[in-house]
């Protein structure tokens, strides 16, 4: 990976791997691999450790006793089983913390020196304020969002959450944020079967193509670039891909990469400091999964380098 100062930042750290069992039905292995697939790469990245997130970090957006019952490992079984990874290890543990750590760092990154970073996991947007689901546990998100406009004096982010299952954790959590505007474009028929109410949520249909897919993003872009945010947070998960056995959509790689153009051509034009979030990809055999994110870090890399080379 290129070391040039135009390199995106890019957080990883095995734990996204060997945090958890491999015994649980989550596709554990996409981040090894992901990994793997970029160190080969000639797309300018800067791949970086992630740290460990702060107890009081993560409570920025969660009830501190959530927060405390799951880093001392004392969560209820029922807590576990709605949240998902099992069987559980004591990994589990640094693995959030790396998780959320990644995601802050990118954070920094961009709003000391502009431009893209991204972490190659998270986007956990199923974390409510009081419980996890969905795979995720505390909501990196919703914290980078608090953190931006607590820690840094942001005064307008802007949540672009294109996974293909709504981002109802962040809405939740977020609702009341008047800084921070939540957009969700997702497959109405799919998890979570309840949705809550984001600032503007788009739901489409299964089977949606390439077409009316495009045509939904460009339309929602639109009304969140109103909203003049300094902050775009992009939760990218390729979930939406036809071959993805979560999905119920009918995107095409061709039709994923046009999604990502249209996100970061808008803000090289605006200049918009940018973090990516990884988001879902469940494809199986997972081949499909690993190639589209492969696109995604590679797309958004050569998006920072023009940032900053201009």
């Amino acid at each position: 990976m290129s070391p040039h100062s135009a390199a995106m930042p890019l957080y990883f750290h095995p734990l996204y791997t060997d945090g958890i069992s491999p015994e649980a039905r989550f596709p554990r292995e996409r981040y090894r691999r992901i990994a793997a697939r970029l160190d080969k790469s000639s797309a300018p990245i800067s791949l970086r450790e992630s740290p460990l997130a702060t107890d009081g970090e993560i409570a920025s957006a969660h009830d501190p006793e959530y927060v405390a019952r799951f880093l001392s490992g004392e969560m209820s079984e029922s807590e576990r089983r709605r949240i998902g990874l099992r069987p559980w290890t004591d990994l589990i543990i640094p693995r959030t913390r790396r998780l959320v750590g990644g995601a802050i760092a990118a954070l920094r990154e961009v709003l000391g020196g502009g431009g893209i970073a991204a972490n190659m996991a998270g986007g956990t947007h199923h974390a409510h304020y009081g419980w996890g689901a969905g795979y995720c546990v505390f909501n990196d998100l919703a914290i980078c969002a608090r953190l931006a406009v607590k820690r840094h004096g942001v005064k307008r982010v802007a949540i672009i959450d294109l996974d293909v299952h709504q981002g109802d954790g962040t809405a939740t959590i977020l609702r009341r944020d008047s800084e921070v505007f939540t957009l969700s474009v997702h497959c109405a028929q799919n998890f979570p079967m309840t949705k809550s109410v984001s600032d503007l949520d788009v739901a489409l249909p299964c089977d949606t193509g390439d077409e009316e897919y495009l045509n939904s993003v460009t339309s929602a872009l639109d009304m969140v670039w109103r909203t003049e945010p300094e902050l775009v947070l992009f939760q990218a998960g390729v979930d939406p891909l036809k071959e993805d056995r979560l999905g119920r959509l009918a995107i095409t790689h061709q039709g994923l990469r046009e999604r990502n153009r249209l996100v970061f051509d808008a803000v090289k034009q605006r200049e918009l400091p940018c973090v990516v979030f990884m988001g879902g990809g469940y494809c199986k055999p997972i081949e499909p999964t690993i190639d589209a994110f492969v696109d995604l870090f590679e797309q958004a890399a050569q998006a920072h380098r023009q940032m900053i080379a201009g």
